[in-house]
Formats: C-alpha cells, sequence, structure tokens
C-alpha cells in the first residue's frame, strides 16, 4: 500500500533525526545552523522527543489505511508537521548560503510534505482502498 510506504519513510526519516539529535545534538546542531551556542543542545534534545514521538506514531500506523477519512489524526499531524518544516527550512535556506546539510534535511522533508498533503486532501489511493477492504473478513 502506497500509505504504508509513505509511513515507513516518515519513521525513518524522523527515527533518523530524532536520535542524532537526541544523542550528538552539539554536533548536528553546529553544522545546520553556523553559530549555534554550545549551551543549546537541550533545544535539540527536545526536539529529538517530538521526532521520536512522531516517528512511533507512524512506525505504528504503518499497517492502517491513511488518507481522506480514514486514519485522519495520523496525516494531520503529519502533514502540519511536514509542512512547517518544509516552510521554515525553505525560508532559511532560500537565497543564502547555507550548510548542505540544510538541503540534506530539506528534500526528504518536502517530499513527505507532498505525500502527506495527498493523502490529506484526496484520500488514499483506489489500489489501497481495495486492498484494505480485501483483507478484511466479511460476513458469512
Amino acid at each position: 500500500m502506497i500509505s504504508t510506504q509513505v509511513s515507513r519513510a516518515s519513521a525513518v526519516l524522523l527515527l533518523a533525526g530524532g536520535l542524532a539529535l537526541l544523542f550528538a545534538p552539539d554536533v548536528v546542531l553546529p553544522r545546520l545552523v553556523p553559530g549555534f551556542p554550545a549551551g543549546g543542545e537541550w533545544l535539540g534534545q527536545l526536539l529529538a522527543a517530538a521526532l521520536l514521538a512522531l516517528a512511533a506514531l507512524d512506525w505504528l500506523s504503518r499497517a492502517a489505511l491513511l488518507g481522506g477519512i480514514y486514519g485522519r489524526p495520523v496525516v494531520l499531524a503529519n502533514t502540519a508537521f511536514y509542512f512547517i518544516a518544509t516552510m521554515a527550512l525553505l525560508r532559511h535556506a532560500v537565497g543564502r548560503d547555507v550548510p548542505a546539510a540544510v538541503w540534506v534535511v530539506a528534500v526528504p522533508v518536502a517530499l513527505l510534505a507532498g505525500a502527506y498533503g495527498w493523502l490529506l486532501l484526496r484520500g488514499p489511493a483506489e489500489r489501497d482502498l481495495h486492498a484494505f477492504q480485501r483483507s478484511r473478513p466479511g460476513p458469512e
């Protein structure tokens, strides 16, 4: 199912970012934000908590049908996160000389913003809906 692939990709991306910020904020943050203060690691760890929570939500909902009215809380949470993150990253990166790491983060975040926005507004793909209906036992 398409929504399963999107959920898995999102969970893996969020897990990687969350673990990096949880265990190495003093290494990661100065590469993303030149001049980041040394005492600000707690901010990265706070962001890591949110990323890991959203990763867990995505991983646990990977088998669910997502899109339209199906799984709306999961889809809406991801759409909001990825859309806001994309806008913030693009606002920071466009027209400036930023580290390549910012673009490495911005591209997959923007792709997932588009995927979750599509799921929110359009609904599940037809083949996902049919596969979900076939997998559920019918009345005897």
